[in-house]
């Protein structure tokens, strides 16, 4: 960008320097003829208003452009950051979702432990009745035999 600068304005400083030097020639007068009309006036003068006209439509031309460039390229970061809030946005859903899903997995495992616990606890009981039992069946059988006891 900077080296179109420089060439800009060293085109300008020669193109001053130009007419400068050459202003005589430049402002005396001359027939010029537009094909219906003719008159009198410096085609020097008429050249450069012309030149001068032409730079003013160009650098005009360039702006326009160059506000057209910035506005989409604003155009498209808003885009893009509308679309990196979804992404998060989505991102943040997933990570939710996994969490809940999570939870009622493990919500699910512990009621399934607490199932298997109250099984154990209630064949462990009932083991230990059984057990009980047997043993108190066998202290009667022991004490009703004839030997005495063992």
């Amino acid at each position: 960008m900077r080296n179109r600068f420089l060439m800009a304005i060293l085109s300008i400083a020669l193109v001053t320097a130009f007419v400068v030097l050459n202003w005589a020639a430049i402002t005396a007068p001359t027939t010029i003829s537009l094909g219906v009309i003719g008159f009198e006036a410096p085609l020097g003068m008429v050249l450069l208003g012309l030149t001068v006209l032409l730079l003013l439509v160009f650098v005009g031309y360039m702006a326009v452009w160059q506000g057209q460039i910035l506005m989409e390229s604003r155009r498209h970061q808003k885009e893009l950051q509308g679309q990196r809030t979804l992404a998060d946005q989505a991102e943040a859903s997933r990570f939710t979702e996994l969490k809940m899903s999570m939870l009622a997995e493990f919500e699910k495992l512990t009621t399934q432990l607490q199932q298997t616990q109250a099984t154990a606890l209630r064949e462990l009981r009932e083991q230990t009745n059984s057990l009980a039992a047997m043993l108190g069946e066998m202290d009667d059988r022991a004490k009703n035999s004839p030997r005495g006891g063992l």
